[in-house]
């Protein structure tokens, strides 16, 4: 059973130690209280400011899985406080909630600094757990999917429109590297992991990924420049920076252009840019 009350004060203790600097937002001359507010909680945890506070009160509803790993998402917690959290919550932990679906704080930190950029954060996996609003203009959203269609990997092999995004010529090259990041995964987690899962699912449905398998290919440290195809910006050459977590189940994919050229002139544009402009299912991976 949830501990509401605990739950209530749990909240507000991380929302008042929480400061605009620390998930990017300006403070403003008319602050004069530390912390943050509810409505900006309830905007970083993608949320209703009524219903945030009704949980802070307490008054709210049982919270789900979902809306906890939300909340530790916006609230900036560490993985220990995000299992307390799920405690405080009435789900168990570790094993209901995966643990690379939890954005480590560091992350977020420098995430919070990306908002003109094109950014995301993503497990092992290829699942994006979180997007700049740049990203979503480039990329579309890809963190609503769901299932074994949360993997960019996945969705290459699956998924014709998730090619969209890329010219025909680098298709090759694409799939090469997703099989090697996902044999990666796999080679680390071992036999009887998600990442092996997602791999016999891909072997029974892609004769394209079977054979590439294969050949057991092993991913370069580097990323390569990228080309994307976007419906209304058109060609965009784009820099890759990845940013990997100590333990290897998260990266920091920025994307970024050569300054003077059009495609920098052009990634500027993807701020303003309504997130539902961006038609294509799109693949961010290496």
């Amino acid at each position: 059973m949830a501990d509401r009350a605990a739950l209530a004060a749990f909240l507000r203790a991380r929302r008042e130690a929480l400061q605009p600097e620390d998930v990017g937002l300006p403070r403003g001359r008319r602050r004069r209280t530390g912390g943050l507010r509810r409505e900006e909680v309830a905007a970083l945890c993608d949320m209703s400011v009524d219903y945030y506070s009704r949980l802070e009160q307490p008054r709210g509803p049982h919270p789900s899985e979902q809306m906890l790993a939300a909340l530790a998402r916006g609230l900036r917690l560490s993985l220990e406080e995000r299992d307390h959290l799920f405690r405080l919550g009435g789900h168990g932990v570790p094993r209901r909630v995966r643990r690379e679906d939890h954005v480590d704080p560091g992350m977020m930190r420098i995430l919070d600094r990306l908002e003109d950029t094109p950014a995301l954060v993503m497990n092992h996996l290829g699942e994006t757990l979180k997007q700049t609003c740049p990203a979503v203009a480039l990329l579309g959203d890809v963190t609503a999917y769901t299932g074994l269609a949360r993997s960019a990997h996945y969705r290459w092999f699956t998924d014709p429109a998730s090619r969209l995004i890329r010219p025909g010529g680098e298709h090759a090259e694409q799939s090469r590297l997703m099989v090697a990041d996902l044999h990666g995964a796999c080679t680390r987690d071992g036999a009887h992991s998600r990442a092996a899962e997602l791999v016999d699912a891909l072997i029974e449905e892609s004769s394209e990924f079977a054979d590439i398998w294969r050949k057991r290919p092993v991913l370069g440290p580097a990323c390569a420049p990228k080309r994307f195809l976007h419906p209304q910006l058109g060609t965009l050459d784009l820099h890759c920076q990845t940013l990997v977590d100590p333990d290897q189940s998260q990266r920091l994919v920025v994307y970024t252009a050569t300054p003077g050229t059009e495609s920098h002139t052009n990634v500027r544009l993807l701020s303003p840019l309504p997130a539902h402009l961006s038609q294509n299912r799109s693949v961010p991976g290496r």
